[in-house]
This record gives C-alpha cells, structure tokens and sequence, in this order.
C-alpha cells in the first residue's frame, strides 16, 4: 500500500529539530494515535515487554519505515552508496533494536547507510556533530563524515564490514568475550558464496560449545550485487538443511512470502507492499521469531534466524538493482522521490521511534554497545625472557613460543591461533602449555576442551577470531605458515586499518608468521608466498602497520614483549623455525626495535682476523677499496650474506651487516600517515642515526622475500652506489641454500654484484 505525501508542514515549529533534512512527511497511519500514546518501550526499560503487544508491532513497523526512508533519504542526497541490501533487513533489525539487542555486528559493509540511520535515530551520531538529517546528508560518503562501508571510527558500530564473509568473526569475538550478551550478525545470502561463513562457526561452535549467544541474521533477498544470489533457488526447507547441515541446532525461518496479499509474483516479495494489515501481521512474525530466536541463542541453543523478502524492499526498486544508487538516482530522480514518499512518515512518528531508539539497549549504542570501553584484561607483568648467548644455535619461533606460552598462562582470555599447527612450527611449547581447544582429550597430542589454542584448518578462521579479539578488546595471536596465510590476510588488514580509526584503546593484532619462502624448499612454489611480506610492507605507510624482522632468538622475544604493550597497531613477525646463529643480546633487540635497524658486524680495520679453518690473517687491506653496507631484512638470509663478507673483505672491502629489523621507523615522517592514526607512533629515525647505519661507498639491500620491505632504506640511502638483492620465484629444492641460490641470493651472487657495482 502506497500513501500519496502532503506537501511539507509550512510550520518549522512542527517539526522535530533531528529532522531537518527529511523532505517528506506523510500521513498517519491508521490507528496511530492509539497504537502510539505510549512509548513501546517503557520508561526506564531496555526493550518491549511482549512481542505480541500490538503497539510494540506497530511502533517496531514505524521503526523499520523509518530506518528505510533515512537509507533512501541519505544515499539519494550523494546519489551514491547502498540501500537496497539493509532495506530488506529493516525489518528485522528493527525487531533486534525494540527486543534490546543493540550489539548488532553485519558482515555486509553495504549496508552501512542503513546502520548510521540507526546510530543517527539513536543519538550516537552527536557525538560527531550531526543532530539533524540534513547534516547526515551533508556528510555522508565525505571525509571526516560517514565512510561508504562501516568503520569503528562512527560512535556506535561495533566493528568495520568491508570485505564479506567477516562478520561472524566479529561476532564470535564478542560472545566469548561477553557472555549474556546477545551479538546478532546480519549476513547477506550474496555473502553466502564467500568461503568459510558456515563452518568457521561449526568450528567454533565444536570448540566453544556453550558460547551460543552470537545470532547469525540471514538476509535472504534472493540477489547479490549484481544478479541472483548462488543460494536463490533454495526451497526453505533445503535452506533450513543447509544451516542445520553446519551444526545449527535451531533456525528460525519468515517468509514474506506467506503474508503477501498483493498477489505478488516470484519466491521473493517485498512486504511494504502488503495491506497495512498484512503488513502488521509480518511486522509481528518477525518480531516474534527474533525473540524466539534471541532467546533460544542465549539459551544455549546454536542458532540463527532467516528473513526471506526481496532486495529492495520499500526502497527505489527491487532486486539487483536496488544494490547502489547510479549517477542518475538523485534526490530529483522519479524512482527516489516515489520511494522516499512511499515511506514518509508523519512527524509525531519520527518522534517515536527516536524515543524507541534512545530506550533500547539502555541507551544510544555510543554510549552502550561492548565496544564503546575499554576492555579490561589481565595485567602480564615482566615477562621471562631468556638471553641466549652468542654464537649460540637455537630455534626463534621455539623462543618466541615459550613467550606466548606464559602470556597463556597469566591472561585466561588470550587466545592463540593456527591452522597449520604450531608443532610444525617449532611451536610445540604452546600447545604443551595452553593445550589445543579440542571435544577430545588426548595427553599425546595435547588437546582438550579447555584449551587456549584453536586450530580450525583454515586461515581465515583463524586470522577472523585472533583479529575480532583484538579488536573487541582482548589479547590473541594469530601463528600461521608465512605460505599459507594469505587467505587470513583481509581480515587482519581489515582490523588494523579499523583500529587506526578507533576512538578507545584495545591491543594490537599481532601476528607471527614462520615457515616462509626460505624453509619451504621441498615443498615448492605451492608453499613459498613472499607477497605476505609485501602485503604488510605496502601496509606500512598507513602508520599503524608493523612488520617486524627479528634476527634470532634473542630478538623475537624482544619483539613479541614490545608488540605486547602496544596499542592500535597491526604487527606481524616474521621469523624461521630452523635453528640459527644468535647474533643479538636482548638489548641490541631492543635498540633495533626502536631505531629500525641495528648493526650486526662490521669489519675492523687494523686487527686480525680468524679464518673459519683457524688460520690468522691481516685485515690491514680491509676498506681500501671501500665500506660496503648490507641492509638485510630476516633471519635466514644472512647465512648467505655473512658467508658473502668474508670473500669480499679478503677482497679489501671493509664491509657492515645492518639487520633491517623495524622498517616502518626507517620511513620519513612525511612518508607515513602516522598522524592520522589513534595511538599515533612518530617514531622514526633520525637522519644522523640513519647514516651512521647506512652510509658507504656501496649498499646493497638483501631480502629472502619481497624486495618491498626494504623500500625506506632505499628512499633514504645516500650511497652512490645501490644495488637490490631479493625473492624472485619459487622452485623445488632440496635445502634453503639451494633455494636461495636459485633466487641469486648466495655468497657467489653477491660478489658479482658487487664487483658490477664497483665497476660502475
């Protein structure tokens, strides 16, 4: 049913200060008065006493309207964005709002104008200066404004939705850290071609069985983006059995569908286009299979609730192509003011929902949802760190293992991921100590049901929880195979970018890759995947980004214990899990931390040097024919380079080894958006202390993976002669010598260059 708009009060005293900006008002519907004289949600409530209450059927109906017309509204002002994915959601997420359940998280970033919709209803947007619509308008899609997709940065929104198939990660994160809470997920069934969305939740439901209060909201429009969803020709039944095929154990399925009295034509329908009756009569199935079904997730049950009605529904136009607004679809375009007046509201509705919004919950979401404070977390104190000794052999993931092993035991709450196994990793220390989180106990692989390590065998699963943790407040690590994490990489640069953002403090990310292209000879190309390295340098730039480059044993526990007191920060260390030279005390890791670079070796003039095989040799030749730098970025690359510098010293160069160990502090401020962050780092090193590291008559930057790490050396280095020695591709090989022979990353190879560079 459609109502014919008047034309706008003529008495700006009419109408509500917040709705400036609205261009159309409607008429009442019937029975407003009566169903409206009170609010749905008493004084000093957080939700609807009843989901059968006619007025909270009717007033949640308002809402769902009201949520509509701003989607269409706000988007139609920049004739830009997405508002056909969250108008067929309306409807139940306004039951979700009248139930209580504001901690509302959505994988869909598409559906973010109708989410700041719910935050300008609800007042959180005052807090950055929009009061009216008319300024929401103004600012959405701007800078400093409303960002296109959803972003922590807006007061009130739980966590960021970009990229799809991340929601449920956010919303897992939030049930197990706050239980009693319901954290409903809405979930598009375009969403539901991305992998991993179902069985990263039966993964998670099999390892935490009695965290059920996250509410998975299918949006089951029937359309993607830009055609049909894969799961359109679903029978209900089938769409039922898919759920419960993934462990779930209750799933509460409405069908618009079964209320249409408008003889509309296909499985989907929008339900504005009911008689108001019907309309009412649907308003009222929703709402109460969201109580049912909140009820039945915090009641220990794994469950989900489905809406089936059309994309589109009450917006502009239906199905695809109700996804985006175009170039053409302004405020003055006939399809947006039929929508918008389809949906116009009367002024004293606009009122009332406001008052709704404003009760539920216990309050606007920027003032209440888990994520507007600070999490509290257990203090961990001095950590034991242990100094190997020089020249010592010893294995850098196993010394970062035992580090994580104790953050286990003094944070309950600390969570460590891996999909590939931490044994493999030389990691073993960690399950021995915090046990795999398993229905099985077994002593032999060290498993159980309270275990602190969750393995499900994927990396987006397993990068989605570390990451939610992170960002909802608490300690995790995420361990993965530097080969195989790329599929887990979206969501942790999703939550770095996200946590730049943020108005509060919450630990980093922090991530630990091991096992990279070096140490996967036998394996292959399949396994060896330096672009992980390059993902995070090209993060670097956007100044909250850490990639780290321990040098040995000593040093990786160094930069775990510093990435620990950080805050805001996205941090990834990588590191080998052969045994290597320890080359560092515990303070010169300290010092490479903070300056980016520490030296390791440098040749000194005037004193005698001993051959591997024992024999003395003058060094008085070393430097005459010049100071050559190596700027090295990883562990097992310099095996290569320090075998390199005893040929060319015996050749006469006087030769440094500087670890690259923190490139981001390697940048030039004006480099990096260090400024724009929360928790801003400036620090940088200095250019005098930059030159002491890397000036020389020749420098050349060594990486056994992608070259893109060393991008700050060679943006500042002054030496006249450069040359870049790094990964190039992937190849079957029996040891890491001969793979990084076949990259042109041996003793040999370097010589070569070198003697290019001096001939130059």
């Amino acid at each position: 049913m459609s109502y014919a708009a008047p034309a706008p009060s003529r008495d700006p005293s009419e109408i509500p200060a917040f709705c400036q900006g609205i261009q159309y008002f409607g008429p009442a519907w019937p029975g407003f008065d009566a169903h409206t004289a009170e609010l749905a949600i008493a004084q000093g409530d957080k939700a609807i006493r009843d989901a059968t209450d006619a007025n909270a059927v009717y007033q949640t109906l308002l809402m769902a309207d009201a949520l509509r017309y701003l989607t269409l509204q706000v988007t139609g002002a920049k004739a830009s964005g997405h508002p056909g994915g969250f108008a067929s959601s309306a409807d139940a997420y306004a039951a979700l709002v009248m139930l209580g359940h504001t901690n509302i998280v959505t994988e869909v970033g598409h559906h973010a104008p109708g989410y700041y919709s719910a935050m300008f209803l609800d007042t959180s947007l005052e807090a950055m200066g929009i009061h009216n619509v008319q300024q929401m308008r103004d600012r959405f899609r701007e800078k400093h404004g409303l960002l296109g997709h959803l972003s922590g940065a807006i007061p009130g929104i739980l966590s960021p939705a970009g990229p799809l198939g991340q929601g449920q990660h956010f919303a897992m994160s939030g049930a197990l850290l706050h239980p009693g809470t319901l954290f409903p997920v809405t979930i598009g069934d375009g969403g539901m071609g991305e992998p991993y969305v179902l069985n990263s939740m039966l993964h998670f439901h099999i390892a935490y069985p009695k965290v059920t209060n996250f509410l998975p909201v299918l949006i089951w429009n029937g359309y993607s983006q830009e055609h049909h969803s894969m799961v359109s020709n679903f029978s209900n039944a089938e769409m039922i059995a898919y759920w419960k095929g993934h462990g779930f154990e209750e799933v509460i399925l409405v069908d618009a569908k079964e209320y249409d009295d408008a003889n509309q034509q296909g499985a989907y329908v929008d339900s504005t286009r009911f008689s108001h009756e019907r309309r009412l009569v649907f308003a009222q199935a929703v709402l109460v299979a969201t109580d049912r079904a909140a009820r039945s997730a915090l009641g220990g049950k794994l469950t989900a609730f489905v809406i089936k009605q059309i994309k589109g529904a009450g917006v502009h136009t239906l199905g695809a192509k109700s996804h985006n607004l175009y170039a053409q679809h302004t405020l003055d375009n006939s399809d947006v003011i039929e929508g918008l007046k389809r949906r116009a509201l009367p002024t004293a509705a606009w009122q009332n929902v406001r008052n709704n919004f404003a009760r539920a919950g216990g309050g606007p979401a920027a003032k209440t949802v888990v994520t507007e404070s600070v999490l509290k977390i257990a203090p961990l104190g001095e950590l034991p760190l242990k100094e190997f000794a020089l020249g010592e052999s010893s294995v850098p993931s196993t010394a970062f293992g035992a580090i994580a092993a104790e953050v286990g035991k003094r944070d309950p709450r600390f969570v460590v991921t891996n999909a590939d196994g931490n044994e493999a990793s030389g990691m073993a220390n960690i399950n021995v100590a915090l046990k795999i989180r398993h229905p099985n106990t077994d002593d032999l692989y060290h498993q159980g049901p309270n275990g602190q390590v969750y393995e499900p065998l994927n990396e987006d699963a397993c990068a989605g929880l570390a990451a939610g943790l992170a960002l909802f407040g608490s300690r995790s690590l995420w361990l993965s195979y530097e080969s195989f994490a790329i599929n887990g990489l979206p969501i942790v640069q999703t939550v770095a970018q996200a946590m730049a953002e943020l108005r509060r403090k919450t630990p980093s990310v922090i991530n630990m890759f091991t096992a990279g292209a070096l140490e996967q000879g036998r394996n292959g190309w399949t396994h060896q995947r330096p672009e992980v390295e390059a993902y995070f340098a090209a993060l670097m730039r956007t100044g909250n980004v850490f990639p780290l480059y321990p040098v040995d044993a000593n040093m990786i526990q160094v930069a775990y214990d510093w990435a620990l007191g950080t805050y805001n920060k996205g941090i990834a260390i990588f590191a080998s899990k052969s045994p290597l030279p320890v080359r560092t005390t515990l303070d010169q890791g300290r010092r490479a931390l903070a300056d980016g670079a520490v030296t390791l070796y440098e040749t000194s003039p005037g004193m005698d040097e001993v051959d591997r095989d024992g024999s003395v040799r003058s060094s008085s030749a070393a430097g005459k024919k010049g100071t050559l730098v190596f700027a090295v970025a990883g562990d097992m690359v310099l095996l290569p380079v320090y075998e390199a510098k005893e040929l060319l010293e015996r050749e006469g160069y006087r030769v440094r080894i500087v670890a690259v160990v923190n490139p981001r502090r390697l940048y030039r401020p004006l480099d990096v958006a260090w400024d724009t962050c929360s928790e801003p780092d400036n620090g940088f090193l200095s250019d005098a202390g930059f030159s002491k590291l890397f000036d020389g008559d020749a420098l050349i930057a060594v990486s056994g993976g992608a070259s893109a790490t060393l991008e700050p050396v060679l943006l500042r280095a002054r030496s006249p002669r450069r040359d870049l020695i790094s990964w190039k591709r992937g190849e079957t090989a029996a040891s890491p010598k001969e793979i990084m022979d076949y990259n042109g990353i041996s003793a040999e190879a370097i010589g070569v260059r070198v003697a290019q560079l001096f001939k130059a």
